[in-house]
């Protein structure tokens, strides 16, 4: 990418714009976080609620202190171990950090993202804030609840010219959000599963986090209301437009045949090949690997989206920690056609 390019990025950002940017994970729409305005075209873009709190992106993990304060040793050895990368630390923010970033909360998010154009942008938008503090406020560039999207060209068809700038970095890595792990409240807790799992960050920190929502057992259980609100936590959220439905893999092919039989349109995304022919079914085969089925899953969630079904029926993913993101995801996005 041409540094004319990041030239542009940052004076988009430093003029209060919108600006979407490519992460590992899903496409960011970019806002100065320290301006309180320009964050609140964030909001206004997405259709996201005022009280749903952003995550910073920073250039470097050496700019965590300008954002957070009381940082625990775990908190810095998780940065040292996965930035730039999918991990987002939620720490007690510095008293000057604008409201309209934390959703009102004394708590803010951090992560250093690893996609080399953003990475540039942000080290180009710091340089030019110096000495001043600087971070890009970037949820995913999608309509609030809606599936995230990991191409510019998925940034585009959702929010079209609310966008001043979409820099192109090609699709994304990692293709779901990231882990978000809370020291706000002491023990380090996972808030949102991602790729980087407990057992990862229990190998740097020599301590096993709490699941949110989970007993040690790994029993789904009510998250406590004073734990901080992220994003990505509501229980209806990554939503396609098709209603979703999850289906067990002994009951897949008996439920599609039952809803073709009664002249019902359906998409599919399972684990293997189709094997029944009929008009009315599109089927998607998804990767048996779980990195690689997160990689493709919200693509395929919206090509699947854009076939005129009536259901979307998906095959439920495998049990165990590899798969506990894309479960969460998929999960989410089945609530969301509920509400």
């Amino acid at each position: 990418m041409s540094a004319s390019i990041i030239e542009k990025a940052v004076e988009h950002l430093q003029a209060g714009e919108l600006v979407a940017l490519p992460t590992e994970t899903v496409y960011g729409l970019g806002a100065d976080a320290t301006n309180p305005a320009a964050v609140a075209g964030i909001f206004a873009a997405k259709g996201r609620p005022a009280d749903h709190p952003l995550i910073v992106h920073l250039a470097d993990a050496a700019s965590l202190a300008q954002w957070a304060q009381d940082i625990p040793q775990a908190a810095w050895d998780l940065a040292a171990a996965f930035w730039p990368g999918p991990l987002t630390l939620i720490l007690k923010k510095q008293p000057w950090v604008p409201l309209a970033v934390t959703g009102g909360q004394d708590t803010v998010g951090l992560r250093v993202p690893a996609h080399p154009l953003t990475l540039e942008v942000l080290a180009a938008f710091a340089a030019a804030r110096a000495p001043g503090a600087a971070g890009v406020a970037a949820p995913s560039a999608n309509r609030f609840g809606r599936v995230s999207p990991t191409t510019a060209a998925h940034v585009r068809e959702e929010l079209g010219d609310k966008v001043s700038l979409v820099l192109d970095g090609g699709p994304c890595a990692v293709g779901i959000e990231s882990t978000i792990v809370d020291f706000s409240r002491g023990a380090p807790e996972i808030l949102r599963p991602g790729v980087i799992g407990p057992d990862e960050i229990a190998r740097v920190i020599g301590v096993s986090p709490h699941v949110r929502g989970r007993t040690a057992e790994g029993t789904e259980v009510a998250a406590a209301a004073h734990m901080p609100r992220v994003s990505g936590s509501l229980a209806a959220h990554y939503a396609p437009l098709t209603p979703l439905q999850r289906v067990k893999s002994d009951a897949l092919a008996e439920e599609v045949a039952r809803l073709a039989r009664a002249g019902r349109r359906v998409a599919v995304l399972a684990h293997g090949a189709c094997t029944l022919r009929d008009a009315s079914v599109h089927w998607q085969a998804a990767a048996p690997e779980p990195a690689a089925y997160a990689h493709e899953l919200y693509a395929n969630l919206r090509a699947l989206d854009a076939v005129g079904a009536e259901v979307i029926l998906v095959e439920e993913v495998p049990s165990g920690s590899a798969w506990q993101a894309i479960a969460d995801r998929l999960g989410r996005a089945e609530a969301g056609q509920k509400t």
